[in-house]
């Protein structure tokens, strides 16, 4: 994750090194809802997605012309799973079933960021955009589980894209991949899962 957000650095210091204009700044709010499962290391029980939400405000940072920029933001998330951990003997002999586990974090994302704005002043009206980079995930909570260890800081990768409307709005949908570990079950040796996460969102620029 240090090479990637380095690489990150440098693209975004060689985009404003080569244009001379004037970078435009402005933030938003953004609000929208996620889809997200866990990526065992080993498979051996059923896991299902969970539905949750996601709001905070975003900042975006584009040079004119050329369409490059960067966004970044501190954002609340939900993210869940199901386990059916009863599956296997060594936690249904302890009385368990299926449990559910619910994280809330504090994401911080640095992405680069490239939109569409050449395009005979249709760009007025909608705009494409794709964009990906590395986030903090900060873990605020989550509910108790017993059978579960909780990782309090992780890494992710995120791409994505959608369309900005009239100049003001955005509608994006981007995956995130957990590079780190967010839990762990430690009555096995190195068995632990990574966030696996859709993120639908919209955002209105200020």
């Amino acid at each position: 994750m240090k090479r990637i957000l380095l690489i990150l650095i440098i693209a975004v210091a060689a985009v404003a090194g080569a244009h001379k204009a004037q970078a435009q700044f402005r933030w938003g709010a953004t609000a929208g809802a996620t889809l997200t499962t866990l990526d065992f290391s080993q498979d051996l029980f059923k896991v299902s997605s969970h539905v949750g939400a996601t709001a905070g405000v975003k900042g975006e940072l584009m040079f004119p012309g050329i369409g490059f920029g960067i966004e970044f933001g501190a954002l609340y998330e939900l993210r869940g799973a199901g386990m059916n951990i009863g599956e296997k003997p060594i936690w249904s002999t302890q009385g368990y079933g299926k449990i559910d586990s619910y994280l809330h974090y504090l994401d911080i994302p640095l992405h680069l960021k490239f939109k569409w704005t050449r395009m005979d002043g249709f760009e007025d009206y909608l705009a494409p955009f794709v964009q990906g980079g590395p986030e903090l995930n900060i873990l605020l909570g989550h509910n108790h589980n017993a059978p579960l260890d909780y990782n309090a800081v992780g890494l992710g990768l995120t791409a994505g894209g959608g369309v900005e409307l009239f100049k003001r709005w955005q509608v994006g949908v981007f995956y995130s991949w957990g590079m780190t570990n967010a839990v762990s079950m430690p009555i096995l040796n190195d068995f632990n899962a990574q966030n696996r996460t859709w993120n639908f969102r919209v955002t209105y620029f200020f």
